[in-house]
């Protein structure tokens, strides 16, 4: 009887390995998820120790999924992960669900944002096992949605089995270094010892070894793989070199004699599907061989027998790659590389798709093979949008076997820049374009090649940064019309003197160049401050770049149309502007998910300017986080502003320096928060840098607002220079912005301080949706009308200001008005100085954490809370973490007890 046979036998010598996973699952269906990863070199036992596990966590109640990736899987999007999520009598996500994955399959985020809802709803009803074995061979878009997911579901009882061969930089070592979240054990499986390796003999014979077997399994290195191949004769010899192929030389010779014993069918059928791969459907061997598949069943019967190979009713696959392998490496190169064209050319014509086709096609791959080339290229665009990484090495293939004289050359290397832009690779595509540009291409493909790194990289970088590929050159004068315009406009939007490119633009109405120009505009008009004129031409831009659709060169749409709607909450339209980020058409329009941490900071942006503090925080740190997921911080500096500013109205500086020292050591320098936090200090002079800071920020946020804290500071200083440029700069600012109340008032603050007239700027701020910027003006008004006398008006003006703060959260305010209020003698009830919320405990829960944890705790998802709060998955998410630690819970469970018990206290 051959190992191939399904009779089911003991895991031998991994009991302590097993008693993990035993524990990790009784400990996870109490709600919190944990990952488990099985790590060993191959044929170490990994995937009987999953085995094992998927029995007993069956026993246990779990639904599971379970799927191994494949050598191969590369070429098609979410190969090895979707099987997991769709296999079983009761599938983890239904058909209609799972099929509706696909209208998001090239959007990653949002992919593993729709499996995460769908996981977490299906975890309601019983918890889950999601496996997958030989993770090292998983397709990039599985890894990522692996290594998303997993902290997403925190707090769900789903437990992570994955098992891996030890590769360095593999997709396991990303996976794991992304759930601080979730608890991961590690099981590194080591050789068995001797009893256990005689005991998977006796299993298999049926009765103990003999001495001379015993002796023998000692010399394979208490592999168990090689150990069940000793026993069923496919492992000639042990303790031989395993040469260049890593494979041991006694395996190819057992498996070089178990082909012999077969029949001349049955062997070709093994050989043929070595070399189509780990796993083929039987079609296309047939195909091979010139027969039917039907005229295959006693060959494949035969070979099922021999134990080389193993039917699943779909497709046809080999035991274990080190047997494909070792027949692989069997078969003599020429006949390989026949039978890859073979392969390859049938794939092709049956109608399949360039990237099944681009790994055979990559086996018989020689310089200046245009069908090869072709091939890959098609393949890599076949894959950008849902796997960038793979793209990226067929597109450099592909280049790579292009000759230096072939006229497709320079087109194949601006392809390889647009794919490295399109994974993220900027350094990478940058130099390659550098390098590409000298090598003599012409003025046109030049043009094209810049046009392609600058479009991306423009929104990447940030507008106005000076990158050298954006500066004029001589030979850009002998570009056609169009491609000049284009690159005048970029130049002109770099800052390089370009004053004729909005007439070259108009003059060959080239949709893509006035699209870049009309942004130009807009964003000169948004540095000096003057939102409406800003916000019309962004709205133009957004037009043009619709026209241009498809044109080299065009510029980012979705960043366009965030600068738009920030402006349009700069324009007092607040809730406007938050309910355009909150609608899923307007994302789905303005950005793709690889623009999800700016989408955040957006929208943490907006909830700073409104004084949702709260709501802001939980926003930035979402945004950091997915910041993290992608890989890209371009908005860290931003982002970590927010934090620092919110910290700084809590009264809380020590954080504030925090969110300072994180932004300069990975991003870049945040003089702005630095000078706030000087301010704070009480630091001389700290008035007159913060207005320095504000004039040299290329964009400060909330910039009216940054202007009146300057000119406040500067009348605690006694600094009246300052405060005359503050108001002089408030007031160039508010003529910019006419109808503008939330500037007109900050102008008129800014004036009164001086006049100590302040009615008129709290008269104008109650028409603003700014409490904080209006709390500023009801406390400096009370502070000038208790030193000109007017206590009543002064105490009134100030209680409303401290009302306002509190209802922020701003508590350094809060105290600062209290200080106020005492020295001028007000007597009133006993009350906390600051009303710090505790760390720890129900009470330290913000109201949106509180609105959260009630919803969750009545069986809401992430998603379905979401669409009760108006906010995204990920903010739920940040503010479901936050909850969890303040109150000491890691499940949901726990949390409906919390919440539960905190009803009850509290009467209902």
């Amino acid at each position: 009887m051959t190992a191939s046979e399904a009779v089911p036998r003991p895991l031998r010598g991994r009991a302590t390995e097993l008693d993990v996973v035993l524990r990790t699952l009784r400990q996870a269906r109490d709600g919190h998820a944990a990952m488990v990863v099985i790590q060993g070199e191959p044929g170490i036992g990994k995937s009987a120790l999953v085995a094992a596990a998927i029995e007993q966590a069956a026993r246990l109640g779990y639904t599971v999924g379970a799927a191994a990736a494949h050598a191969g899987d590369d070429i098609a999007p979410l190969a090895s992960l979707g099987p997991a999520l769709r296999t079983g009598t009761v599938p983890l996500i239904g058909s209609a669900d799972f099929l509706r994955l696909a209208s998001v399959i090239e959007q990653p985020l949002w992919l593993a944002e729709h499996v995460a809802a769908l996981l977490e709803q299906r975890s309601t009803s019983s918890p889950l096992l999601i496996v997958l074995d030989d993770l090292h061979w998983a397709d990039p878009l599985s890894g990522f949605v692996l290594r998303i997911v997993p902290s997403r579901l925190a707090s769900v009882p789903i437990v992570w089995l994955l098992a891996s061969r030890n590769v360095a930089a593999g997709p396991l070592e990303l996976i794991t270094s992304a759930t601080a979240d979730l608890p991961v054990r590690r099981i590194e499986l080591g050789p068995l010892a001797a009893d256990a390796m005689s005991a998977i003999a006796a299993d298999r014979l049926g009765y103990p070894a003999d001495p001379a077997l015993v002796g023998a399994l000692n010399d394979v290195g208490g592999n168990p793989f090689l150990a069940v191949q000793l026993v069923e004769g496919m492992l000639a010899s042990v303790g031989a070199d395993t040469g260049a192929s890593q494979l041991p030389a006694g395996l190819r010779d057992g498996v070089r004699q178990r082909l012999a014993l077969t029949s001349e069918r049955c062997a070709a059928l093994v050989r043929s599907g070595a070399v189509l791969g780990a796993r083929f459907p039987l079609d296309d061997a047939a195909w091979l061989l010139g027969e039917p598949a039907s005229a295959l069943t006693a060959p494949l019967a035969e070979a099922i027998r021999a134990g080389l190979l193993d039917d699943d009713g779909t497709v046809v696959r080999f035991r274990h790659e080190l047997l494909r392998r070792a027949v692989y490496e069997e078969v003599p190169p020429s006949a390989r590389r026949a039978t890859h064209r073979s392969v390859a050319q049938h794939l092709l014509a049956s109608g399949r798709t360039p990237a099944e086709a681009a790994p055979h096609f990559m086996a018989i791959a020689e310089p200046g093979d245009p069908t090869t080339i072709s091939v890959l290229r098609r393949a890599a665009h076949e894959l950008l949008d849902t796997m960038a990484v793979t793209s990226v090495t067929l597109i450099r293939q592909a280049f790579a076997l292009s000759n230096e004289d072939d006229p497709e050359r320079t087109t194949i290397g601006r392809e390889v820049v647009s794919v490295l832009v399109h994974a993220r690779r900027y350094d990478e595509a940058t130099a390659f374009a550098a390098d590409l540009l000298r090598t003599g291409v012409s003025p046109d493909e030049a043009a094209r090649i810049r046009l392609t790194l600058t479009a991306r990289l423009w929104a990447a970088v940030y507008p106005g940064t000076e990158l050298t590929y954006w500066l004029p050159e001589e030979r850009d004068d002998q570009a056609s019309p169009r491609l000049r315009a284009r690159l005048a406009a970029y130049a002109a939007l770099a800052g390089s003197p370009a004053a004729h490119a909005p007439a070259l633009a108009e003059q060959v109405g080239d949709p893509a160049a006035l699209a870049v120009v009309a942004f130009t505009a807009g964003f000169r008009a948004e540095l000096v401050g003057e939102y409406h004129v800003a916000r019309n031409r962004y709205g133009e831009a957004q037009t043009a770049t619709r026209a241009a659709a498809g044109a080299t060169g065009n510029p980012n749409a979705g960043h366009i149309g965030l600068r738009e709607v920030i402006l349009q909450a700069q324009s007092d339209d607040i809730d406007g502007a938050r309910d355009q980020l909150a609608d899923g058409a307007t994302v789905n329009r303005l950005t793709d998910s690889w623009q999800a941490p700016g989408l955040a900071w957006a929208r943490a942006y907006l909830d700073f300017g409104a004084g949702r503090l709260d709501d802001a925080v939980a926003t930035a740190r979402s945004a950091l986080r997915l910041m993290d997921e992608l890989h890209d911080h371009s908005a860290e500096v931003q982002v970590r502003y927010i934090l620092g500013g919110v910290a700084l109205l809590r009264g809380d500086p020590i954080e504030a320096q925090v969110q300072l020292t994180n932004a300069e050591r990975n991003a870049g320098p945040m003089p702005l928060l630095r000078a706030l936090l000087a301010v704070t200090d009480g630091k001389r002079g700290a008035a007159a840098t913060l207005l320095g800071e504000i004039k040299a920020a290329l964009l400060p946020p909330w910039r009216e607002d940054l202007l009146v804290q300057a000119a406040c500071a500067a009348v605690r200083d006694g600094d009246a220079a300052t405060l005359r440029a503050a108001s002089v700069a408030l007031a160039d600012l508010a003529a910019r912005n006419p109808g503008v109340a939330s500037v007109a008032g900050a102008a008129a603050l800014a004036h009164g301080l001086g006049s100590g007239d302040l009615a008129s700027a709290v008269a104008l701020l109650r028409q603003a949706p700014r409490p904080l910027l209006l709390a500023r003006a009801e406390a400096e008004y009370g502070r000038v009308a208790l030193a000109t006398g007017d206590l009543t008006g002064g105490v009134t003006a100030l209680e409303r200001a401290e009302q306002m703060f509190e209802s922020c959260g701003a508590s350094a305010p809060v105290a600062e008005v209290r200080r106020v209020l005492q020295a001028a003698g007000v007597r009133r009830p006993r009350r906390p100085a600051t009303r710090r919320r505790p760390e720890t405990g129900w009470a330290a829960l913000t109201a949106t954490e509180r609105r959260v944890a009630r919803l969750v705790a009545n069986g809401h998802t992430n998603k379905s809370a979401a669409a009760e709060l108006f906010l995204s998955p990920s903010t739920i998410n940040s503010h479901l973490r936050a909850a969890f630690g303040k109150l000491g819970v890691n499940s949901r469970v726990q949390l409906a007890k919390v919440v539960l018990r905190t009803t009850e206290e509290a009467g209902g």
